[in-house]
């Protein structure tokens, strides 16, 4: 496998975790609940990411992590579809 493809698996976990980590910060300023709900989101797509690069550039063809690596992708989109229902019910 090419390096290119690893290093942007490895700067796309990084940047994921960075927007958590910023969301997070602004959370404990702001307290909207939005930010936090994000900032749980942008953590699960973090760890998609971590695992996204576990299973092809790790591990390798012999094991398939997909089913664990979508079940990240999936609380995130849950936790956003969540945040974005519950703070458009709060206006």
């Amino acid at each position: 496998m090419s390096l290119i493809p690893q290093i942007v698996y490895l700067l796309c976990a990084a940047t994921s975790f960075m927007c958590a980590v910023l969301l997070y910060r602004q959370y404990k300023r702001a307290r909207l609940s939005l930010l936090f709900w994000s900032a749980l989101a942008f953590l699960a797509f973090a760890i998609s990411n971590v695992l996204l690069f576990v299973d092809l550039v790790v591990l390798g063809p012999a094991y398939d992590l997909s089913f664990w690596r979508a079940l990240p992708t999936l609380i995130g989109v849950v936790l956003m579809l969540y945040a974005l229902i519950r703070t458009g019910t709060e206006i």
